[in-house]
């Protein structure tokens, strides 16, 4: 069949071209939406600007076919042949392309959004600026594929074969890249935002100024990759592996990466605002210095040697420990369970549960936060479900208000921006202790309860191991004067009132504060 008897046909309404054979044929401009070309031999054939929307090309050879501009809008080419063909600016969004073989492939400025792609092999294809937002990329092999400065919005890549692919300046906001290869890939400049990358393989890759805000790279490999300058603000780094990847002036603002191994990685510069160090793998890291300002500004440098920077990146979390001077019951460990839950929607910082260690005679209550900074804030809303509350939250503020009042400068540290954070922490936890409080079911159980009208202390341990009693009931300890029941007791009351609200020393709390990590000496 000729070009002219297939025009002729289907003008007369014939749809069915199956297996025909029109290689190298003129069909530039040629109007055959909705026709049968399966299994058609159209190798080397000029359907440039063709309509050919909602036609069936399944398993049809289109090897070095010419259809720059064509609408393939809804065609189903599952398992088609198109090595090498050209399609610039072609219209294939909704397209089914499974299977399909585009081996060098020109799809420049094409449009293949919500096309399915899947298994697809685009080895060293072109698609330079395409759209494929939303597109099913599902174990397609991309090898050496370019998708520069192209639009990958909300993209399934699953398990995709990319290695050596180039994805600079390209749109992945949102892409799904879980247990892809990326090997040697280059993302430079890419906006990866909110992209999962679980279990990818990014070895070598080039993400160098990447935005990869919100981003999920837990359990990714990243060995030797470039990652200077890139925005991991928010990300999740969880048992990733940093082996030498270059991390220089990275923004790592909220970052959670425990279990992250970072052995001989490059982190001078890196902006660390709010990111905990602790769980890391840091043998051989490079680090000069670090920016801690809450907007990356370097308004707060922390300098170190290399002796220094590995504890740096291994400190202890920081800690809030409340001994409870009693033993738990299944009525306190309820009331507690409920307690710290209501709380938790008001005070956020307090979402994760207590930890319980349960003696014989006392019950440690055990809170880890994200920065040495939260430690007294979120000390004040943790004891609020106990008797102790109101004398522990007085020292706080009496902790706070004396390092403000004092010169401390003369004792080497420069923390006026860090007192400035804290005071500001605390403000918000007294208002939020202040909404709590109105909120009666969530310490109205625990006030009738013996567990929590039992005397307690409260310790704090900041990221360099160091402790700070912050309340000491006076009662704590001490043998009980008479029993009023089995569960009810009465102290001594005859101790001092002023020797229950005596706060820690002011040497004893700047030798605290010295071990803040974001505070520079």
């Amino acid at each position: 069949m000729n070009v002219e008897e297939l025009l002729e046909k289907y003008a007369s309404g014939t749809r069915d071209f199956h297996g025909v054979d029109l290689c190298e044929a003129n069909l530039s401009g040629a109007k055959l939406s909705g026709a049968d070309l399966s299994k058609a031999n159209l190798s080397v054939i000029n359907l440039s600007g063709a309509n050919l929307a909602g036609a069936n090309l399944s398993h049809a050879k289109l090897n070095v076919a010419r259809l720059r501009g064509a609408n393939l809008k809804n065609a189903n080419l599952k398992g088609a042949i198109l090595n090498v063909a050209n399609l610039i600016r072609a219209d294939l969004s909704n397209a089914q392309l499974r299977t399909a073989s585009m081996i060098r492939t020109e799809f420049i400025r094409a449009n293949l959004s919500y096309a399915d792609l899947m298994k697809a092999n685009l080895r060293g294809a072109d698609l330079r600026e395409a759209a494929l937002r939303h597109a099913v990329l599902r174990e397609v092999n991309a090898n050496e594929a370019t998708f520069k400065d192209g639009f990958l919005t909300g993209a399934n890549l699953e398990l995709a074969n990319l290695k050596g692919a180039d994805f600079s300046r390209t749109d992945l906001s949102g892409a799904n890249f879980r247990n892809a290869e990326l090997k040697q890939a280059n993302l430079s400049r890419a906006d990866l935002s909110g992209a999962d990358l679980s279990g990818a393989n990014l070895r070598w890759a080039d993400l160098s100024w990447a935005n990869l805000r919100w981003a999920d790279l837990s359990e990714a490999k990243l060995s030797g990759a470039n990652l200077t300058g890139a925005d991991l603000s928010n990300a999740n780094l969880t048992n990733a592996s940093l082996i030498h990847t270059d991390l220089t002036h990275a923004k790592l603002i909220k970052v959670e990466w425990v279990g992250a191994d970072l052995t001989g990685a490059m982190l001078t510069g890196t902006k660390l605002y709010a990111t905990s160090r602790f769980g890391l793998k840091t043998e051989g890291i490079t680090c000069e210095w670090v920016d801690l300002s809450p907007q990356g500004d370097q308004s707060v440098i922390h300098n170190f040697t290399s002796i220094d920077s590995r504890a740096f990146f291994n400190e202890t979390p920081p800690t809030i420990r409340i001994i409870i001077d009693k033993p738990i019951d299944h009525e306190a460990n309820f009331a507690i369970a409920g307690a710290y839950y209501q709380i938790a929607q008001q005070y956020p910082a307090l979402k994760q549960p207590p930890s319980l260690e349960i003696g014989r005679r006392r019950t440690i209550l055990t809170f880890h936060v994200d920065s040495d900074e939260s430690l007294l804030p979120t000390a004040y809303i943790a004891i609020l479900p106990f008797k102790d509350a109101a004398n522990t939250g007085k020292n706080i503020c009496d902790v706070v208000d004396m390092i403000a009042s004092e010169d401390v400068s003369l004792n080497g540290l420069k923390f006026s921006y860090a007192m400035d954070r804290i005071k500001k922490l605390l403000d918000e936890a007294r208002e939020n202790a202040d909404n709590i409080k109105k909120m009666k079911k969530v310490l109205e159980i625990a006030a009738r309860l013996p567990f929590f009208n039992a005397p307690t202390q409260t310790i704090l341990i900041n990221s360099s191991s160091q402790s700070l009693i912050l309340y000491d009931s006076p009662y704590f300890g001490k043998r009980f004067v008479k029993s009023l029941g089995e569960h009810h007791y009465v102290y001594d009351n005859k101790l001092s009132e002023v020797t229950q609200l005596l706060t820690p020393s002011l040497s004893i709390i700047i030798d605290f504060l010295k071990g803040f990590h974001y505070i520079s000496t």
